[in-house]
């Protein structure tokens, strides 16, 4: 992969530029964790899925983090040897017993939730996906029974914050 490198990155910049490419070259991807805080629960996503293998980037928030990066590179491994996921169907063989949806990123989420990807997509032009998990008693964001607080510890992130590609208890969990 060609690194995308210009005269005005800060040294920071261009250091994490470095290691998001090393990591791209030596693993396939780099997946960038942001641990919880104040404003919101922790999550991580992948950068130089789209570059290396034409896949989308993918983002999960609220997972513990020893378990967002082996997701993540999960993901990457799969869609990298050619498995198509789909919006909206349950896919149960990443987590023994815990499924998972996929769901479609706005742009407008982009900068917040792939902020260092655009060192790599100067201009976002890359397709991401959100990979939702639900809690530990099958309860999605968007359920009606899922614990207080649940849908802000895990933002649904389309542009109303509910999923769009599918329509939960339709064609969807």
């Amino acid at each position: 992969m060609a690194a995308v490198t210009t005269d005005t990155l800060a040294a920071q910049d261009q250091e994490l530029l470095d290691w998001i490419v090393e990591q791209g070259e030596q693993r396939g991807n780099a997946v960038i964790s942001v641990s919880s805080d104040a404003n919101g629960s922790g999550y991580c996503f992948t950068a130089c899925a789209w570059a290396l293998h034409g896949v989308p980037e993918a983002v999960v928030i609220g997972l513990p983090e020893d378990l967002g990066p082996v997701l993540l590179d999960a993901y990457v491994d799969r869609a990298a040897s050619g498995e198509q996921f789909y919006y909206g169907r349950l896919y149960e063989d990443f987590f023994d017993g815990v499924p998972l949806v996929f769901e479609q990123v706005a742009k407008g989420h982009y900068p917040e939730f792939f902020g260092s990807a655009f060192l790599v997509y100067p201009d976002g032009d890359f397709p991401a996906v959100q990979i939702i998990v639900p809690t530990t008693e099958g309860h999605w964001p968007w359920s009606p029974d899922a614990p207080e607080g649940f849908a802000e510890w895990q933002p649904i992130l389309t542009e109303s914050g509910d999923p769009q590609s599918w329509q939960p208890g339709v064609n969807g969990p």
